[in-house]
C-alpha cells in the first residue's frame, strides 16, 4: 500500500516545467531577442559590441541555470527566492569579465537581456512552479514522523521497498541512522541509480524549515564547528569594498534621516549600545535613534528596556518609518569599516540580553562564531524577538546560516532584505 497526499495542481511533466524548455526560452529571449532588435534597427551594421552582448547574455543564462540547479536539490529554497539572486549573480560575473578585459559590449542589449532573463523565469514560476507540489516518498522507518507534518510538500509513505512505487515520486527521504533492512538499503541504492534524489531526514527538515534544530551543541551535524575560513576572510574584504562603494549613496540618506529625527523631537540623532560581537567580543553598535529618550534602568529593568516590540509605545513617528524601512540600521556601516560587523550575519544582541540568553541557553554563544550583521537569515525569516522561547527558534535560524555559510546564502538574504526595504513587507 502507498499512502498518497493530494497530487500537485500542475503535472510534473508539463512542457513548460522541463529544464530544456526553460533554457531554450531564456536563450531566445535574453540572448537572441536583443541582438535581433539591434539588427532590425540597424540592419546594415553588426557591431562587435552587439555580438559581445549576445555572448554575454548567453553565458549568463547558462551560468544562472547552473546556479539554480546547484540549489535545486534543497526544496526549502523556493524558486521565487532564487530567481533574482541567481540571474543577478550570473550577469554580474559576466559584467566583471568585461570590466577587467575592457572588451566593448552593448550596454542596452546587456541590460535588456538581464531584464528579459528575470522576467522569463518569473513567468515560468507563476505559470508552473508556484502551482506544483513536490512529491517526496518517505521510508517509514526511524525518525520520520515530524518530517511529514511539515507543509508545502506532498508526502508519499512507501510501505514496500519497490522501485516502481518510487517512480511516482520526485525524490525519496529516509533516516539513514535508523536500522534499515537490506531490502530497504538496496531500494535506496536502486532509487539513486534511477536518478532520484535520496534525502537524509535531518538535512531535508533543515531545508524545509530554514532552521537547524538541536537541543545540545554536541548533537549538531555541523561537521566542523568553525565555518569555512576561506569565505570568512573573503567576505570581510567584500564588506569593506561594498561600504566604500555605497557610502556616497548612503551618506545623503543618513543626513536626511538625521535631520528628520532632530525636527521630530529634537533629541540626539544616534543610539549607541554595547553589544556582543565576533568571538564574544563586546563592541558599541550605532543606529539612528527611533525611540524617545528615557532614563536607563538596571537589572530586570535594563533587560526590559533593551527589548523592543513591534508596537512599542516608545517608538517615535519618524522612528517608525526608519525601523520599517531599516534605514535606522545604516550607521552600522561604520561598524563594518571598523571590522566589527558584516553586512550579513546573525544580529548582534544587547550585552544585557546576551548574558541572559547564555544563562538560559548554554550553547547560545556559538552564534558568535561568525561576525554579526546588519541583516541576517533569522531577521528575514522571523523578525525581531526577545523572549527565550522565541530566541531558541531564532538560534535555529542562526545555526542554519552558520552551517550553510556561503556566498549564495548571503546573496539570498541580501535580496530578501532589499525586498523588505522597498516594500515594507517582510519579517522585522
Amino acid at each position: 500500500m502507498v499512502a498518497l497526499t493530494p497530487v500537485s495542481h500542475v503535472r510534473r511533466d508539463s512542457w513548460l516545467g522541463r529544464r530544456r524548455v526553460q533554457l531554450i526560452g531564456a536563450v531566445l529571449l535574453a540572448a537572441f531577442l536583443p541582438l535581433a532588435i539591434r539588427l532590425l534597427i540597424r540592419p546594415d551594421t553588426l557591431w562587435i559590441s552587439s555580438v559581445n552582448a549576445f555572448w554575454a547574455n548567453l553565458v549568463a543564462v547558462c551560468l544562472a541555470l547552473w546556479l539554480r540547479l546547484s540549489v535545486e536539490p534543497y526544496p526549502g529554497i523556493r524558486s521565487s527566492l532564487v530567481i533574482l539572486p541567481t540571474c543577478a549573480a550570473a550577469h554580474a560575473a559576466v559584467l566583471a569579465f568585461f570590466f577587467f578585459t575592457r572588451l566593448p559590449y552593448d550596454r542596452v542589449a546587456f541590460i535588456a537581456g538581464f531584464g528579459l532573463h528575470v522576467a522569463w523565469f518569473y513567468v515560468v514560476y507563476f505559470m508552473v512552479q508556484r502551482r506544483t507540489i513536490l512529491q517526496i516518498g518517505v521510508v517509514p522507518i526511524g525518525d520520520w514522523q515530524k518530517l511529514v507534518a511539515l507543509e508545502g510538500v506532498g508526502w508519499i509513505t512507501l510501505d514496500e521497498p519497490r522501485i516502481d512505487l518510487a517512480s511516482r515520486c520526485d525524490a525519496i527521504v529516509a533516516d539513514f541512522s535508523a536500522d534499515l533492512s537490506p531490502k530497504w538499503e538496496s531500494f535506496l541504492a536502486d532509487a539513486a541509480l534511477a536518478g532520484l534524489i535520496v534525502y537524509q531526514v535531518k538535512p531535508l527538515a533543515e531545508s524545509l524549515t530554514g532552521r537547524v534544530e538541536i537541543d545540545h551543541l554536541s548533537e549538531n551535524s555541523f561537521g566542523s564547528l568553525v565555518p569555512a575560513k576561506g569565505y570568512f576572510h573573503l567576505k570581510t574584504v567584500i564588506d569593506l569594498v561594498a561600504v566604500l562603494i555605497a557610502l556616497p549613496v548612503l551618506l545623503p540618506i543618513m543626513l536626511i534621516a538625521a535631520l528628520a529625527i532632530v525636527v521630530d523631537d529634537g533629541g540626539p540623532v544616534f543610539f549607541r549600545q554595547r553589544r556582543i560581537g565576533h568571538r564574544g567580543t563586546p563592541f558599541h553598535v550605532f543606529k539612528f535613534r527611533t525611540m524617545r529618550v528615557e532614563i536607563k534602568g538596571s537589572g530586570n529593568d535594563a533587560r526590559q528596556a533593551a527589548m523592543t516590540g513591534a508596537l512599542d509605545p516608545r517608538i517615535t513617528r519618524v522612528g517608525g518609518f526608519l525601523r520599517k524601512s531599516r534605514i535606522d540600521e545604516l550607521p552600522q556601516v561604520f561598524n563594518i569599516l571598523a571590522a566589527q560587523m558584516s553586512w550579513i550575519g546573525p544580529r548582534p544582541e544587547a550585552e544585557v540580553l546576551s548574558h541572559w540568553y547564555v544563562g538560559e541557553i548554554p550553547f547560545y554563544r556559538y552564534r558568535h562564531v561568525v561576525k554579526p550583521g546588519i541583516s541576517g537569515w533569522a531577521q528575514t525569516n522571523q523578525g525581531h524577538v526577545a523572549e527565550v522561547e522565541d530566541i531558541h527558534r531564532k538560534l535555529q535560524y542562526d545555526f542554519y546560516y552558520i552551517k550553510y555559510f556561503s556566498p549564495f546564502l548571503d546573496l539570498l538574504i541580501l535580496f530578501k532584505t532589499l525586498k523588505t526595504m522597498a516594500t515594507g513587507f517582510g519579517a522585522r
